[in-house]
């Protein structure tokens, strides 16, 4: 096999990480006759420092023509100011956006080893094995509007616009459910529709594609209370199923059915194929750049 692989450092522990898994992936291409093509772009801060921008267009580029995008981790003390124009987590949300990454599968499954590592008692961690997918590129991180302004009582007030289109919700959940028909036949769907038009909208459609898959099980759950099961019964679940904002809370809160967000792997996959007539993706560990240990070999 041949493929093409862009790597993205990144900052903080990104680059140990990154040159870490280079060496495992040159292991790897030794051990069974593959031929792994891959150069280095910078994204996020570094690609700040170096361009004035999170996401310079040679990075871009280069990530188009990849078979595969691995990342390292984005961002530190040195650009946190939220209230900065330019943000080195603009490069991620615009890298998903720009290369179609609609889909967010993090696999949970704690380590026989590490049980102990989770805060969680042993005996409600065994048997866990679920993967969650969250939706990426819509929603209220990429809704708009989304401002700051000034209402008539002359007050500031903010604005962000959670919004979903039915395409967007059909492509995740089928995912989802082609996923779970060949795992342990059981889809979580988790929204807020006692409340939110955009879930009910999620609900709704989620019924009609569960109706194409009648062998696997459907369970809707509100992620308030999905958050509280997933500590009480994590067991439970096969695939769960999610739009962007529930997705971002709850896969750091699985995270620690493992023990710590460095045991959680992700992968963000798109429409289109690469040339190896697979989804074009990027992978990542889901942990942060962890500046207070960078570069003191411990990451």
């Amino acid at each position: 096999m041949k493929a093409k692989i862009t790597l993205l450092p990144g900052d903080g522990i990104g680059p140990e990480v990154t040159a870490a898994a280079q060496k495992v992936l040159e292991k790897i291409a030794e051990k069974f006759g593959h031929e792994f093509e891959m150069d280095s772009h910078h994204i996020g801060g570094i690609a700040i420092d170096e361009t004035g921008v999170p996401l310079p267009d040679k990075t871009l580029d280069a990530c188009r023509k990849a078979d595969a995008v691995l990342l390292g981790a984005v961002g530190g003390p040195k650009w946190d100011n939220p209230n900065a124009s330019v943000r080195p987590e603009q490069g991620l949300l615009g890298l998903r956006k720009e290369l179609g990454l609609f889909a967010n599968l993090r696999p949970v499954q704690p380590h026989p080893k590490l049980m102990g590592a989770s805060p969680l008692k042993e005996s409600y961690l065994e048997g866990t094995d679920m993967l969650i997918l969250r939706e990426l590129t819509g929603g209220i991180y990429f809704g708009q509007p989304s401002e700051k302004r000034i209402n008539a009582d002359g007050e500031e007030e903010a604005l962000d616009t959670m919004i979903y289109s039915e395409h967007e919700i059909v492509r995740i959940v089928k995912l989802a459910f082609e996923l779970a028909d060949e795992r342990r036949k059981k889809v979580t769907s988790i929204d807020k529709a006692n409340v939110l038009e955009s879930s009910r909208l999620w609900r709704k459609t989620v019924a009609k594609i569960a109706a194409d898959y009648p062998d696997v099980e459907l369970e809707n759950l509100l992620i308030d209370a999905a958050t509280m099961h997933l500590l009480s019964r994590p067991s439970d679940f096969d695939v769960m199923v999610t739009m962007n904002l529930f997705g971002d809370i709850i896969t750091d809160e699985a995270s620690m059915l493992t023990g710590s967000m460095g045991n959680m792997p992700s992968a963000s996959l798109g429409e289109d194929l690469n040339s190896l007539g697979k989804p074009r993706g990027m992978y990542e560990p889901i942990h942060g750049s962890a500046p207070d240990i960078a570069g003191k070999g411990i990451a």
